[in-house]
């Protein structure tokens, strides 16, 4: 059973960086394609950036573009978000999630439809 946990939320400044993590205790993150996603107050869930488990590539949203970065830690069975230059438009609730289908998902966008395993979410505040 797909069991998915976030990790790493924090409250951070202007400018900060923080790094989130994706762990998933039952299942090998590596034959899945895992996307982030937020949600701030009053706004739907958005795609963040997704990495495909077959090609490797990676996909962001434009307002993330050159700031996050998405990667899978083998070792830990993880799949992190790097996230630099942080801005208070950035803080959500942020998410990690997998599809049904090994290697499914992540070619032409980060598109909740594609999802169907979400953990729980953790916190990102940005604010001075």
């Amino acid at each position: 059973q797909v069991q998915l946990a976030e990790s790493g939320g924090d409250l951070v400044q202007p400018g900060g960086s923080l790094r989130l993590s994706c762990a998933d205790s039952g299942f090998d993150l590596n034959y899945y394609t895992v996307g982030w996603f937020r949600q701030a107050p009053g706004k739907e869930r958005e795609g963040v950036a997704c990495i495909n488990a077959v090609s490797g590539n990676t996909i962001y949203v434009d307002s993330v573009k050159g700031r996050f970065t998405i990667s899978r830690d083998n070792g830990k069975n993880t799949v992190d978000l790097q996230m630099n230059n942080l801005k208070p438009e950035d803080t959500a609730v942020y998410y990690c999630a997998t599809p049904q289908v090994m290697g499914y998902g992540c070619w032409d966008g980060v598109k909740l439809e594609e999802y169907d395993h979400w953990g729980q979410g953790t916190q990102v505040t940005v604010s001075s």
